[in-house]
């Protein structure tokens, strides 16, 4: 007769772990699944993000039907955004249409002053004119006060833009050589002068009004070529007049007049 031997729990929970050493226990498959699902559903909450109230609500079905929730489908309230149309737009300009029609303007007017070899007109974007002049056009070596020559173009310029929604940034420059005297004691104060001496053109012969206009001075910080001769240097020294098309500039010159734009 053979002895039957007796097998403890502890003993045998450890047989079966060695007969399969690579098994989990039933509890951390559950465990798994769960954690996937959880995951899966942050994900899809994180993708709805935005809020759209269609794909909020075909989501939010999808979700009730695969937790086997039957609903009827819901009426979605959509809202129909209202967008504010401008002002006279039958008559209002794109800003493509400004610039294209300053443009040559301004060219013809500079090709009649035969200014073309002491100033530049520069198409820098669909709605930027920049209209470049050498500082020798306009102040003698030194100074602020604006050579009576330059009156003629400013007053054209003035007239060109003076219709349109336009607003006008001037910026002086500098070349890299530091010019001190006992009215400017550096480049970039002279150039922030030049700028403001035209702005006050403008303003006390009543061509712009001060809202459509901005005076600035970079002094040499920002040249367009490098500093490392005498002729890059005086392509330098020069006065950018930045002339930005806008079709909400709040300006009370442009908006009178935008029932008779010259396109």
């Amino acid at each position: 007769m053979v002895e039957e031997k007796y097998v403890y729990p502890e003993d045998r929970k450890k047989s079966e772990s060695e007969e399969h050493p690579g098994r989990f226990p039933p509890w951390l498959i559950t465990y798994s699944d769960l954690i996937t699902l959880l995951l899966t559903f942050f994900i899809l909450m994180m993708s709805m993000a935005n809020l759209d109230p269609v794909r909020f609500t075909k989501a939010s079905s999808s979700l009730k039907d695969a937790f086997g929730i039957k609903t009827r489908p819901s009426i979605i309230d959509r809202a129909v955004p209202i967008i504010p149309s401008p002002l006279d737009t039958q008559i209002q300009p794109s800003l493509v249409e400004m610039t294209d029609s300053i443009y040559p303007q301004i060219n013809s007017r500079l090709e009649e002053l035969k200014l073309t070899q002491d100033a530049k007109t520069i198409l820098t974007d669909s709605d930027t004119i920049t209209l470049r002049l050498k500082d020798t056009f306009l102040f003698n070596p030194g100074e602020d006060e604006l050579d009576p020559r330059s009156y003629p173009l400013l007053e054209d310029l003035a007239d060109i833009i003076r219709p349109y929604p336009i607003l006008l940034r001037i910026e002086g420059h500098t070349d890299d050589i530091e010019t001190t005297t006992d009215k400017f004691p550096d480049s970039w104060e002279l150039s922030v002068a030049r700028a403001v001496a035209i702005t006050r053109f403008f303003k006390h012969h009543k061509l712009l009004d001060l809202d459509r206009l901005s005076a600035i001075g970079y002094g040499s910080k920002r040249p367009i070529v490098e500093n490392s001769s005498d002729a890059n240097r005086a392509q330098n020294r020069r006065v950018d007049f930045i002339l930005q098309a806008t079709l909400s500039s709040g300006t009370s010159p442009a908006i009178d007049h935008r029932s008779a734009l010259p396109l």
